[in-house]
């Protein structure tokens, strides 16, 4: 064989120990962090630690999991949507001083709350709402519009 290809493959000999050996290193370093953690330093030990803790992990994800969904069905029984209308029922009167304003939770249900102002008297109403419809009775197209109202805020 020539020189020339003798330095050419104890070049290449030599480039694959150093690859090899970054390898081996890295292994060896992160082997050492695994077994720090453990007091014996025991393989079998390390790994059925690192199983009990996702297997534990797994538990805690899954009971957060069941806390979530019932706090999401609490939610949708608080108060999430508010709506606000002004207007004049009566022309004898000046400005909008008559106002409707629904409370209504997370499925649409709740109350609307209508207050009309004459000259001598004001008048407050409640009526209660359920899937964004009047329950027991009928919305007048000012309550219909607090709804709306507060459907679009959500």
């Amino acid at each position: 064989m020539e020189i020339n290809t003798v330095i050419i493959l104890l070049g290449l000999i030599f480039l694959w120990l150093v690859f090899l050996s970054f390898f081996l290193i890295k292994t060896a370093r992160h082997y050492r962090y695994l077994i720090s953690k453990v007091k014996k330093g025991d393989l079998k030990v390390i790994l059925e630690e690192i199983l009990r803790r996702v297997d534990k992990q797994g538990k805690d994800l899954e009971s957060l999991g069941e806390r979530l969904t019932k706090e999401e069905k609490k939610a949708l029984k608080s108060l999430q949507q508010v709506g606000f209308v002004r207007f004049n029922p009566f022309s004898d009167t000046g400005g909008d001083q008559s106002f409707c304003l629904s409370l209504l939770d997370g499925e649409d249900n709740g109350i609307v709350l209508s207050s009309l102002h004459s000259r001598g008297q004001t008048r407050v109403y409640g009526k209660a709402v359920a899937k964004a419809k009047g329950k027991e009775a009928p919305l007048s197209k000012e309550e219909e519009e607090t709804i709306k109202k507060a459907k679009k805020g959500k």
